[in-house]
Formats: structure tokens, C-alpha cells, sequence
């Protein structure tokens, strides 16, 4: 009843951000347009839309609230002005505005129907739409997630410039480069190639084979100044995820940046929707099933994979392995055991993070 009330009390903006402008239009509670304005990406515009808001709600003796497809990428800076100025603003998943564009008799897209489709799903689903907020924990995830970024992108840049000097390392020394040296790209083989350069060789090849060389010790100082940086705000956050077996400072480092503030997730459960580590039910009559989900943080879900499958190695922890192997025992495939690992570490992971407590190995009875 009280959510109904908040609904008929509520003027509904939606704004479709973009890089340069954004395109805003409000709604009343039954799904009248009020009106609609573009904007640019400038605080003077954020606040003309604020005043336009709030004189058209005041009007209807309504309140404002504001939603956003993007609060954290295109639409940072409304979001955290309106969140700044406390003004209610909830993230629309772009999902759902695209299942309402569908339902339409004939669906077209552009900015303004955008915007009116994000309005509507507020109205539809005012009650379960995450609220936007700006915590320190939130700013530092942030962060976190920024570095864990740029050092996957030169992690990848990494692999593709070996991939090109294993070539020029074959055209240059034939196969025998493969047996000087176990590991082709240490600092001290990479010495060896700029030393050891065949008198017959292209001088065109040396001089690519001399540019991949530097390059890739430049990213290798560049990926380790970032791991540095990555550990240091783990320990300013006192995060406690790097003591998980399985979960070094860079995975560490994935989860917190994709979850963010722990205390948007109300519990494991929705945690475990989040990362698409929570199995569907397809039922009918008096069949149940599960099925493994697809959808969710596909990162989030690579980062519990990654842990669960080094939890199971021969080197992994051994309260894991008797998990596993108990739910393989139950008639499930390695593969759903596998699953239900990843659905546990959930779990541990969100106690951790509620309440910075560090991981322990189950101990055993004597």
C-alpha cells in the first residue's frame, strides 16, 4: 500500500544520457508526458533540470524522482550532481527499457521514446529499481575497478605483442629460440635477443623485433606499477578478499570494482543474481527443474569461476575439493558441482565484504 501511495505522489523523469547531451521526460504517476527537455552535459544544464522538475511536480503537488539507463559511464556527472543536490535517482537497466520499446504496436527508437521508456519501467517497478548513492566505499570500487581495468587491457596488449615476437623470434633464430630459454619473454632472454642478432638477418626484422622487445618491458613495468597501486587501495579499504585462497590482488581486485558498495546486495542471494551464479527455475507442474543462467555481471562471474577452479586444483583448498566432490557424489556432473562451488564462494564472499572479516580454513575435529 505504501509503495502504491509513492507511486500516485511521484513525478517520473527518465533521461537517455549520451556523450555530449542528454534527453529527459517526465511522466505522472498514470504515464501522462509532462514534458521533455534535451540538455547538455554541463551543471548549469543539470540544474535547469532539476528547477524544471521540480516546478512541474510542484505544480501537480508531486514529488521528483529521477532515472537513469547510465549513472556511471556518459550519465557519472548527472548522477552524482542529482545525487549530490539529494535528489532521489534509481539506475533502469537498458533491458528494460528495450522489453518496453518491444511491447509497443510498432517499435521505433530514438532519443525522446528513450528517455519516456525509462520513465515507464520507474513506474512499473518502482519498488525494486536500485537507488544511486555516493559512498566512499562506492568511490573506491570505482577506482578499484578502473585499475583492474587498464591492467587487463595491457595484460591483452601484452599477449598479442608476444604472439608477434614469437614470429619475428622464429623468422630471426628459426626454432631454436624455443630451446634457449624455457620462457622466451624473461628479462633475461629478452637481453639475450638484443644481444644475439644473426649477421644475415633483415635489418628491417631486427629493428621490429628490438620495437616489441622495449614495448614489452615497458607494459611489464606498467602491469606491475598497476598491481601495486590495485594492492594499495585494497589495504587503504581494508578489504579483506586477497586472504581467499584462490583470489589473489588482481581477481581481488575484479569483484570489489564490479560489486561496488557491498550493501546494495540485501544478501547472498542477490549477490549471486547479480554475478549470474543463481540457477533458474524452469518448471512445470510437478517437474521442477534448475538451469544454469547466462545473463547477470559476466566479469563478476569469470572472477568466481576463476577462484572455484583454483580451489579444486591440486594445490587448491581442501574444504573446496570436499565440496566439490560431495556434490559429485550427490549424481551432479562436474560441470553443476562446479556451479554450486561458485554459488558457495558467493556466499563467503559477501560475508567478507559485509563485515571485512578474513577467510579461514574450516577446521577439522579431532
Amino acid at each position: 500500500m505504501q509503495k502504491k501511495n509513492v507511486r500516485a505522489q511521484t513525478l517520473f523523469v527518465g533521461v537517455d544520457v549520451h556523450k555530449d547531451s542528454h534527453t529527459a521526460v517526465g511522466l505522472s504517476p498514470f504515464g501522462e508526458k509532462v514534458f521533455e527537455v534535451t540538455l547538455g552535459n554541463h551543471e548549469r544544464d543539470f540544474a535547469s533540470l532539476m528547477t524544471r522538475s521540480q516546478d512541474e511536480a510542484k505544480k501537480a503537488s508531486l514529488s521528483v524522482r529521477f532515472g537513469l539507463e547510465d549513472v556511471h559511464s556518459w550519465g557519472e556527472r548527472l548522477s552524482s550532481f542529482l545525487c549530490e543536490a539529494h535528489q532521489p535517482v534509481v539506475a533502469v537497466a537498458p533491458i528494460l527499457v528495450d522489453r518496453v520499446r518491444k511491447r509497443t504496436t510498432h517499435p521505433e527508437k530514438n532519443d525522446s521514446l528513450d528517455a519516456q521508456g525509462v520513465a515507464q519501467v520507474m513506474i512499473q517497478r518502482i519498488d525494486t529499481l536500485p537507488e544511486y548513492t555516493i559512498t566512499d566505499e562506492s568511490r573506491r570500487a570505482k577506482h578499484i575497478r578502473e585499475l583492474a581495468c587498464d591492467r587487463e587491457w595491457l595484460v591483452k596488449e601484452r599477449a598479442r605483442l608476444k604472439n608477434q615476437l614469437h614470429t619475428l623470434l622464429y623468422r630471426i633464430h628459426n626454432s631454436d629460440y624455443k630451446t634457449k630459454f624455457s620462457n622466451p619473454f624473461a628479462l633475461k632472454a629478452l637481453r639475450h635477443w638484443l644481444r644475439s642478432v644473426p649477421k644475415d638477418v633483415d635489418p628491417l626484422l631486427v629493428r621490429r623485433m628490438k620495437r616489441a622487445i622495449r614495448r614489452l618491458r615497458t607494459l611489464r613495468d606498467e602491469i606491475k606499477e598497476l598491481e601495486e597501486e590495485l594492492a594499495q587501495l585494497l589495504a587503504d579499504g581494508n578489504y579483506t578478499l586477497p586472504t581467499l585462497s584462490g583470489c589473489g590482488t588482481v581477481i581481488a581486485g575484479e569483484i570489489i570494482g564490479e560489486i561496488g558498495d557491498i550493501t546494495r546486495f540485501s544478501s547472498p542471494g542477490a549477490l549471486a543474481k547479480y554475478a549470474g551464479c543463481a540457477p533458474r527455475e524452469y518448471s512445470s507442474g510437478t517437474t521442477i527443474r534448475w538451469r544454469k543462467t547466462r545473463s547477470g555481471n559476466r566479469r563478476l562471474n569469470r572472477a568466481f569461476h576463476r577462484i572455484a577452479l583454483s580451489q579444486i586444483s591440486r594445490s587448491g583448498n581442501s574444504a573446496a575439493k570436499e565440496y566439490f566432490q560431495k556434490k559429485v557424489g550427490e549424481g551432479k556432473t562436474k560441470a553443476q558441482a562446479l556451479v554450486c562451488l561458485r554459488r558457495h564462494l558467493v556466499t563467503i564472499v559477501w560475508m567478507m565484504m559485509k563485515h571485512r572479516v578474513e577467510y579461514s580454513y574450516p577446521q577439522k575435529s579431532a
